[in-house]
């Protein structure tokens, strides 16, 4: 078996980056993906438009050339797979990972669903889109309720009722009313979030403001039945008709996957990783953590621009020992 100096969990943006440090250090690394390269990014929404301009979502020096001000999905797909053909990374795709386990002798022992590995290093980059935050009321397991929202032909017409006021939210709302689809949003706040694109948040409000999108603030899903939805509002309880809902409520980190690698979790809700800020390497030496799976359940504190600069600091690490 071949006994790698790094393997990384996970080949999103982060993943490769940290694979870019490997090389330019000479270690014999492999990235496990379990779905496509950047797989995250894969399953955005068609037309989905970063926050991020493109330059803060380079990697590795290699520039990100885009005509809009801020890149969209395609884009972003278009220019980290340049990235791979560049660095021609070592890389197995379509590969999950199962359990990374530190060997009596200090190596560590990385089972996927096709094989194993040994690896001095581990690195965790597994980003936080795999796992739906649920809303946990009766009947979200119906076939119209999605977590996740592609694009929005297949809802035009119809009835929709969007969950949630963030960029995912908003974005889709806007989208699916666009297309000719009645759209009601449910937000549990009074407002929509802080957090949603400045040049997004706008249309949402007047849509809003103006009739166009039926908005229910400081309200809450009750039940979810085959043709309409039950809502607890301000002003009591309302059911309204519906043909499909958007629960677009988020998404968490993979945290049990971390627990049975033996990384602490800090006890409370925000379920946050132990690791060292300087070096990101976790209470289990050799096995660090990058990018927003480092925040746990605060999704919303490291992204591609703030969180590549782990991959030196995990290389630097490692090759400092």
């Amino acid at each position: 078996m071949t006994e790698y100096d790094l393997i990384i969990v996970g080949g999103g943006p982060i993943g490769l980056a940290c694979a870019i440090e490997a090389q330019k250090k000479n270690l014999r690394y492999l990235i496990i993906e379990k779905g496509a390269i950047v797989n995250s990014i894969f399953n955005y929404p068609l037309y989905m438009t970063f926050f991020s301009t493109a330059e803060r979502l380079e990697i590795g020096n290699i520039p990100f050339n885009c005509l809009a001000p801020k890149p969209g999905r395609q884009e972003a797909l278009e220019y980290y797979r340049n990235i791979h053909r560049y660095f021609n990374f070592s890389i197995n795709l379509f590969e999950e990972v199962i359990s990374v386990e530190k060997q009596e002798n200090s190596v560590f022992k990385i089972t996927s669903d096709k094989k194993s590995y040994e690896a001095k290093n581990v690195v965790i980059a597994t980003g936080f889109y795999d796992i739906p935050i649920e809303m946990n009321v009766k009947g979200e397991e119906l076939p119209k309720v999605r977590h996740y929202y592609k694009e929005a032909h297949e809802y035009a017409f119809r009835n929709i009722l969007v969950v949630g006021a963030n960029n995912s939210s908003v974005d889709a709302a806007l989208e699916c009313w666009r297309k000719g689809a009645n759209v009601t949003m449910v937000i549990r706040k009074n407002e929509i979030n802080n957090r949603v694109k400045y040049w997004v948040k706008p249309d949402i409000e007047n849509r809003i403001e103006e009739g166009s999108i039926k908005a229910y603030f400081q309200s809450n899903i009750t039940e979810i039945r085959e043709n309409e939805v039950e809502i607890e509002t301000p002003n009591g309880k309302v059911t309204i008709e519906n043909d499909f809902v958007l629960a677009l409520t988020g998404y968490k980190p993979d945290l049990t996957f971390l627990e049975k690698m033996g990384i602490q979790l800090s006890n409370d809700e925000l379920k946050i990783p132990t690791y060292n800020p300087e070096t990101m390497e976790t209470n289990i030496e050799g096995l660090f953590l990058a990018g927003v799976v480092c925040g746990g359940m605060q999704t919303h504190k490291w992204f591609i621009e703030n969180s590549r600069i782990h991959a030196n600091m995990i290389v630097d690490s490692i090759t400092s020992k």
